[in-house]
């Protein structure tokens, strides 16, 4: 009778317990399991619009501000054409060589410099599929994608107003595949260098270190635009006012640039806009500045580049640095860039149109050691990375590394390409085409046009 009384007593506690237990299952189920954030997911969803604004219009206005009349078309055509080629190859297979993990998964050392093949077409990937723990992947891919687009339009600036339409198509495609992604992945996507530990917040070695050392290649093996002179006759800009737009759009664009590659609507996008904006305004009134004591004028042109050279240097360290640091690297980057762009260009004689090495190479550069210097645990919290100013020289050295293999690379493989390119559909358009100017030796079209 006891153990029978013990027996009911035992299975009338079971069948208590029994809701407390699966409640408790429930809510470690429920923790366990990525849920979207619809706060993040809205603010990646601004700033995905915002780096797309950056290309179109933005570096379209700034770039077809700076080039003669004649060519200003041509520039936008590029920004456009980009826009739409770039978006598509990214769809098919960029984002796949990125971000896939196909190679990875199966223990290839393929895995170290690029993705694979899983993702081809967004393959598996569903409203449902999450990444960075509680944002669509859907729209991770568009986020990165823009910065797919808009690296290799920073190359338009090193050989405007004297390349080929069909010329400059093919090698930006094939520019995007087998310079963009490889680099992408090696520092964002799970490679090598990502592994070795390289801080790239938003692109400084990826975007700009790549961009600008390919367009200083670039510029160097199309060789220099008719009538080209390093001193006494600069190409004047035909819309100043084009300029101004541009800048002010790609500043306005660079927040969701380096603000959102933290994916999330919190502290450390906060910070990142902070210091995105400080280093800028650092940048800008630092160009200015000299600019007014050596040249006894401050120039539109002059700020305006300033506050990219600044949005530049600070892209890779957004994620790291206070304003301390911030202010630095504005100041520091605006200067190294002024130098290069006043006087190591005309002493080397090397025709980059638009500075897109002096600005974008130089400055990506500069931004990326001194992130190296100026990381500090105020910004990556207790366990994080540190700079060289605060003990720790080993990210310098990383830095350093990092910046090293993305010229190397960035060099060689365009070197190459341009050969490939050059050799079957030609990049240069005859002197004659220069002369007419390529909107209408290229398009058919001119962009003002007079009053009868």
């Amino acid at each position: 009778m006891k153990k029978r009384l013990a027996k009911y007593v035992a299975l009338a506690g079971l069948l208590l317990a029994s809701p407390a237990l699966m409640a408790q299952e429930i809510v470690a189920e429920v923790a366990t399991t990525p849920t979207l954030n619809a706060g993040n997911t809205a603010w990646i969803i601004v700033a995905t619009v915002l780096v797309l604004m950056m290309t179109i219009p933005g570096l379209a206005f700034f770039y077809g501000g700076l080039v003669r009349q004649k060519n200003v078309l041509s520039i936008m055509m590029q920004c456009l054409i980009l826009t739409a080629v770039i978006t598509i190859e990214w769809v098919i297979i960029g984002y796949s060589w990125v971000f896939g993990t196909g190679f990875m998964e199966s223990g290839s050392s393929l895995g170290a410099v690029i993705g694979g093949f899983d993702k081809i077409f967004f393959n598996g990937i569903t409203l449902d599929t999450l990444t960075a723990g509680d944002i669509p992947e859907l729209l991770f891919a568009m986020f990165q994608c823009m910065f797919a687009v808009i690296t290799p339009a920073l190359i338009i600036g090193a050989f405007a107003e004297r390349i080929k339409f069909s010329g400059f198509l093919l090698f930006s495609v094939l520019w995007a595949l087998f310079i963009y992604n490889p680099m992408a992945h090696w520092v964002w996507g799970g490679g090598w260098m990502q592994q070795m530990g390289a801080i790239d917040f938003a692109g400084g070695t990826v975007v700009h270190i790549n961009a600008g050392i390919s367009a200083l290649v670039m510029a160097i093996m199309i060789g220099r635009r008719k009538g080209y002179r390093t001193t006494g006759h600069p190409v004047t800009p035909h819309n100043i006012p084009f300029v101004v737009i541009g800048t002010a759009l790609l500043w306005l664009g660079w927040i969701g640039f380096n603000a959102g590659s933290g994916l999330a609507a919190d502290g450390l996008a906060a910070n990142a806009l902070l210091v995105t904006h400080f280093a800028t305004a650092v940048a800008a009134s630092t160009w200015m500045a000299l600019e007014w004591i050596i040249n006894k004028k401050p120039t539109v042109v002059g700020i305006c580049t300033g506050a990219v050279a600044g949005l530049v240097a600070i892209t890779p360290a957004a994620g790291t640095v206070d304003v301390f640091g911030a202010f630095f690297i504005g100041l520091i980057a605006s200067t190294i860039c002024y130098i290069m762009v006043a006087y190591v260009k005309p002493k080397l004689k090397y025709d980059d149109s638009l500075d897109a090495f002096g600005v974008h190479g130089i400055g990506g550069l500069v931004g990326a050691i001194l992130t190296g210097v100026f990381a500090t645990q105020i910004i990556t919290g207790a366990e994080g990375v540190q700079g060289a100013l605060f003990g720790d020289w080993h990210q310098l050295w990383v830095q350093i590394v990092a910046s090293a293999a993305t010229i190397a690379y960035s060099a060689i493989g365009t070197a190459i390409l341009f050969f490939i390119v050059n050799k079957t559909v030609g990049l240069k358009v005859t002197k004659e085409e220069e002369s007419i100017g390529l909107d209408i030796s290229q398009h058919g079209e001119i962009a003002y046009s007079e009053d009868e």
